[in-house]
Formats: structure tokens, C-alpha cells, sequence
């Protein structure tokens, strides 16, 4: 995401010359390669006039520190207007009411249905709070059974009336059946069509003003670009609902409809959506998302997924492991099991400054740990709490157990032990340096194959 705008934006920071005050002759070039990259990213064009003017007027005349390059005060300026251009600061959810009843609205193959799930799980999961989901697409014909499958998956209860066609109806006795359930959290799915007409929006607006929901989110694609913004305009108009919801970022798309969708209908993006999985859900942060387009990382929002799968007591258990010298495999699978569990791995890194760019043109898999858990799994009880007896024919055992060669096995096993030394003597840190070893081989047999 964002790829090819975060180098084209790089490129133009570097055409910044001169020294002791940015100038209208110095900053032009800049100004020029930056609202064109803007476009290219399918952002649109009165936006990205708009942006680049706003960030001529605070950059002409700005004294530059000897410290500071001119490029890289640019930077901070670029930084600061792409941030207030999204939204300027993270909007949170609104959970109001008794049940808090919450509208979900979009064109057809948006991504509703998934975003209905994935927002129970968050809602359940960071929120503490009991979800309902309402099957009120009464069109598409998978509709129910997709949301019965997300509802099983992230363990909240699905209300369906399979031989209803009355959506309003349908809603209305959902609310009233999480009244008698003491649910406190309605979502509720609506239907969509492949392009905007007049009776799906005079069927949203029926549900929406039956309900009367504390919050109404439009979800759009983002992989539509500039259509995303288009759509979200058309049913804000009828809607008025309350902050859009972004899908399939985690796909071929340039970014645009992030960047603009704020400023052409006045309504906060709320939630980013970047995969299949039902915790792939984030919330925006326009301060963290300008720095990620900008090349600088997100490490405030990776720290907050380590702290989601930190354990205070099997920290304090690995601690006292390490300083005994007993850290042995079976801890090393424990470790990879919450690193996975923090998401995709290519995506993790990029949150890292400077790690994004380096990884750009190297693939990694969704599972770039299934051949270092391939050769651990093919180890005995004994050897994975013991790896002092891993001899050479026990080593060729394992490589043909895990279908990996003996020199995989060899650099595991050395991984392996350099990090323990490493970890015994800075006790409590939690495998980091040996998930980036095992990373790391992953990473170079996938350049070499290249």
C-alpha cells in the first residue's frame, strides 16, 4: 500500500536545493512532483491543488535550522498537512444506546459482510462488550450464510429471518431480540447493489430512520480509487452517516480514496480493513498513516499489536528460563506463535522505519515461519528440550523429516543459540532478536530464488 506514491514523494523532497530558507523559486519543482504524484496516486485533483498550496504557504519563508536540509524540512511540512488531511487525529466509535446500534452501508462486493465480522470481533474483543449481527441483506443469496460462517468464527450470535424480504422489519426485531438477550451491541448488514439507484438508497434510509443508530459507517473499496470518493459523496448525500470504513488496502491499490475521501464529504475515516483474516481490522490514525506514505514507519501501532499478545506471566516464566540457560525449542515455538498472531509479516516490518522500502521488492510469505516450525516439529520431545543432543545423524533425521536440507537445520540450530546467549544476558527480551534471525533466512532464500 502506498508504494509507489511513498517513493515518488521521496523523489521530490530530493529536488529541494538551496540553503537558509525555503523560496517560491527553491520549492516550486518540489510542489510540482508532489501534487503529481498525488495524482497519479488517484487522489483528486482539487484536493491535491488544494494540498500542495497549503503546504507552499507554510513552507515559503521557513528559516532552516543547519541541522535541518531543506529536503527534509519539507518533509516535516508534507508530513504535517497529509496528516490534517486525512482527519488530523484518530475518531473513535460511537457505542450509544441500549442496545448501541450500529448501520452498515456500501455498494455490493465492497466488503460489508467481512467488515460486519471483523468489527463484532473488534468490538467483542477491544471493547469487552456483547455483539449481535443482523443478516439484513435479504438479496444476495450467500449474504446469510457468509455472516452465520464470520458470526461462528468470532463467536457472536447471527439473527437471521431467512423468509423475510423486509429489511426494516428484520432490524427492528433484531433490536428488540438483544433487548431480551441483553445484548448491548447491534451491527447490522444491509444490502447492496453493483451501482448506486434509488431503491437501495430509499431501503438503507428506511432501516437508518427506523433504527435511528449511533453510528452509520460506509464502507468502501478502496481498490475502486477515485470512485471510492465519488460513491462515499453520493451516499453521504442521502445517508448523512457518520465515517467510512476503508477495504482491500492490503491489495493493488495507489491509495487515493484514503487520502481524499476526508476532505470531499466531511466525514472521518474510522477503520481500516487490510486482509481476510477477522483481526485485520485497524483503526485509522491519520498521524501514523502520513508517516507510513511518507517512508517512516508506524511504530506506535506496532507496539500496540506486541502488547496485545503480551502475557505478564509467561513473560515472567520465559524470563527466569533465560536466566537459567533453559530456553529450548519449545519456548522458540511459543515465541513464533505470538508473532503470528500479530499479523502479516511483510506488513509488521514495514511498520519499522526504513525496513518498508528494503522489503519492497522481496517476497515473504503470510507464513515466513512454516519451514523453521517444519524442522522444530520434526525434533523429539527430548531434542526440543534438550538441543545439546542434536548430533549430526539425529540433524539428518530432522532435515529429512521436514523436507528441508541439513544446512537449514544447521543455521536454525546456530540462530538458535546465538540468540539464547544473546537473550540470557539482556533477560526479558521477549525473542525479538531471534524472530528477526529467523526472518531474516527466510528472507534470503527467497532473494537467492530470485
Amino acid at each position: 500500500m502506498f508504494e509507489n506514491l511513498s517513493d515518488k514523494l521521496e523523489r521530490s523532497f530530493k529536488l529541494l536545493k538551496g540553503e537558509g530558507k525555503i523560496t517560491e523559486i527553491n520549492v516550486a519543482e518540489t510542489l510540482k512532483e508532489i501534487r503529481r504524484a498525488l495524482i497519479d496516486a488517484d487522489v483528486n485533483y482539487k484536493v491535491a491543488k488544494t494540498f500542495t498550496d497549503q503546504v507552499k504557504q507554510k513552507a515559503i519563508g521557513q528559516n532552516v535550522l543547519n541541522a535541518v536540509k531543506p529536503g527534509q524540512m519539507m518533509t516535516k511540512i508534507v508530513r504535517d498537512e497529509l496528516a490534517e488531511l486525512m482527519g488530523g487525529t484518530a475518531t473513535d466509535i460511537r457505542l450509544e444506546g441500549n442496545p448501541a446500534v450500529i448501520l452498515i452501508a456500501g455498494l455490493q462486493g465492497s466488503g460489508k459482510t467481512t467488515f460486519s465480522g471483523k468489527l463484532a470481533s473488534f468490538i467483542k474483543s477491544k471493547r469487552g462488550r456483547q455483539v449481535l449481527l443482523v443478516a439484513g441483506d435479504v438479496y444476495r443469496p450467500a449474504a446469510i450464510d457468509q455472516l452465520k460462517i464470520l458470526g461462528e468464527q468470532v463467536g457472536v450470535e447471527v439473527y437471521t429471518e431467512p423468509e423475510s424480504k423486509d429489511p426494516v422489519a428484520i432490524a427492528q426485531n433484531a433490536v428488540k431480540y438483544a433487548k431480551e438477550k441483553h445484548i448491548n451491541t447491534v451491527i447490522v448488514d444491509t444490502a447492496g447493489r453493483l451501482a448506486i439507484d434509488r431503491q437501495m438508497m430509499d431501503e438503507i434510509a428506511a432501516v437508518k430512520a427506523a433504527l435511528n443508530p449511533g453510528e452509520t459507517l460506509f464502507v468502501v473499496d478502496a481498490m475502486t480509487g477515485q470512485d471510492a470518493v465519488n460513491t462515499a459523496k453520493e451516499f453521504n448525500d442521502r445517508l448523512n452517516f457518520d465515517g467510512v470504513v476503508l477495504t482491500k488496502l492490503d491489495g493493488d491499490t495507489r491509495g487515493g480514496a484514503a487520502i481524499s475521501i476526508r476532505s470531499v464529504v466531511d466525514k472521518p475515516l474510522k477503520f481500516l480493513s487490510t486482509g481476510e483474516k477477522m483481526d485485520a481490522l485497524q483503526v485509522f490514525h491519520p498521524e501514523r498513516m502520513a508517516d507510513r506514505i511518507l517512508g517512516m514507519g508506524d511504530v506506535v501501532s506496532l507496539v500496540e499489536r506486541a502488547q496485545e499478545q503480551y502475557d505478564e506471566e509467561e513473560a515472567r516464566k520465559l524470563k527466569k528460563k533465560l536466566v537459567k540457560d533453559q530456553f529450548d525449542f519449545n519456548d522458540f515455538l511459543a515465541q513464533i506463535a505470538q508473532i503470528k498472531k500479530m499479523g502479516n509479516i511483510k506488513e509488521l516490518a514495514s511498520m519499522i522505519p526504513g525496513v518498508g522500502k528494503a522489503l519492497k521488492d522481496i517476497e515473504i510469505d503470510d507464513d515466513a515461519f512454516k519451514y523453521t516450525e517444519a524442522i522444530i516439529y520434526s525434533m523429539t520431545p527430548a531434542e526440543r528440550e534438550n538441543p545439546a543432543l542434536l548430533n549430526v545423524s539425529r540433524k539428518e533425521r530432522i532435515a529429512a523429516g521436514s523436507g528441508r536440507s541439513l544446512a537449514e537445520v544447521n543455521r536454525l540450530i546456530r540462530q538458535f543459540e546465538d540468540s539464547r546467549k544473546m537473550m540470557k544476558t539482556v533477560a526479558g527480551d521477549m525473542g525479538g532478536k531471534m524472530m528477526m534471525n529467523a526472518a531474516k533466512g527466510k528472507m534470503a532464500t527467497k532473494k537467492k530464488k530470485r
